[in-house]
């Protein structure tokens, strides 16, 4: 089975440590996020992976590279600019289409769900799209897809869905909502009706997929798109974002039963955690015994200053850098 990873994003919100990483190869618990992702589909017997790329390729190539699961084949698809999500899909479309379904999903979550169940629902569903959400009450943070009481699409975000069946009116119809998890799967038919973006003519055209893709196609009929959603008791669903959310991930990292539980299964090459710090440490970084670390992380290869103070914060890129308001960082 073929699967995506979109790992092209630029990861603004997570500056200053996207200047050193690309946000798929962060560390939690000393794991990259792309790497447990690869390990959850690799879990699922998906055994082809397209991962796609722009930001600091190399450091994403790197830790693919020192790890990944056994027997997964991996290509890459390097953008030379960003192409949003849909512009990533479009150019990988032909690998994605050798299968007569495909999973494509974002690379910046730690995520547990089952996708073999959600391969076999979209299957039996007989629908070109399905897209995965989640029960979760943090979707007026990150935000929702609505649906009608027959389970129809009725808005990606903040963009409403109009069909020539609601006589123009989009009043009224929404009925529930779920957060997106950024899973998406597609019949190979529905990898086609590409939007016609204006663009230079040597350019590969820039889009994203729900908004300019596939809502024009569900408006005029042209592709049927569905959803499943998963109950938030059974999943796991964790962005890495933001500088707070990274370190919220290191601190309370979430169980994930399809890697073998918490994370002194799924991690590796942390110093055990010290219940009175919290801090995560990787086990080649220098922390000299004089400095005070209170709720940190330190990355790997990381040499602390003798003497140095910090809380609520990350160590890299031999600086130290604040994720909460709280935070601080100083040398004695």
């Amino acid at each position: 089975m073929r699967a995506m990873i979109l790992a092209a994003g630029l990861g603004t919100r997570l500056r200053p440590l996207t200047d050193y990483r690309a946000k798929p190869a962060l560390p939690v618990h000393g794991r990259p996020v792309i790497s447990l992702l690869l390990e959850l589909l690799a879990r699922h017997e998906f055994d082809q992976v397209l991962i796609n790329l722009h930001h600091l390729p190399d450091t994403i190539r790197a830790a693919v590279a020192t790890d990944h699961p056994d027997g997964l084949a991996i290509s890459w698809s390097e953008e030379p600019r960003p192409l949003g999500t849909g512009g990533g899909i479009r150019r990988a479309a032909e690998f994605l289409a050798g299968e007569s379904d495909c999973l494509v999903m974002a690379g910046d979550m730690l995520l547990d769900i089952d996708l073999t169940d959600l391969l076999a629902r979209h299957r039996a569903s007989g629908r070109d799209v399905t897209l995965v959400l989640r029960e979760d009450s943090r979707g007026g943070d990150f935000g929702t897809i609505g649906l009608d009481a027959r389970g129809q699409l009725t808005r990606v975000g903040n963009r409403e869905i109009t069909r020539p069946t609601d006589g123009g009116s989009t009043a009224d119809r929404e009925e529930n909502q779920g957060l997106f998890t950024g899973v998406r799967i597609f019949s190979r038919a529905a990898l086609t009706g590409w939007p016609s973006i204006e663009t230079d003519a040597t350019a590969e055209p820039a889009f994203e997929d729900l908004r300019d893709w596939l809502v024009p196609r569900i408006e005029t009929g042209q592709c049927s798109v569905g959803v499943e959603v998963v109950d938030a008791a059974t999943t796991v669903w964790e962005p890495v974002g933001t500088p707070g959310e990274y370190l919220d991930v290191n601190l309370s990292p979430p169980s994930l039963p399809s890697l073998g539980g918490g994370a002194q299964a799924w991690g590796r090459d942390v110093l055990p955690p010290q219940a009175e710090t919290g801090n995560i440490i990787a086990g080649s970084a220098d922390v000299p015994a004089d400095a005070s670390l209170e709720q940190c992380v330190v990355w790997d290869r990381e040499h602390v200053p003798a003497g140095f103070r910090g809380r609520h914060g990350v160590y890299a890129g031999n600086s130290f850098h604040p994720c909460r308001e709280s935070a601080s960082g100083s040398p004695e």
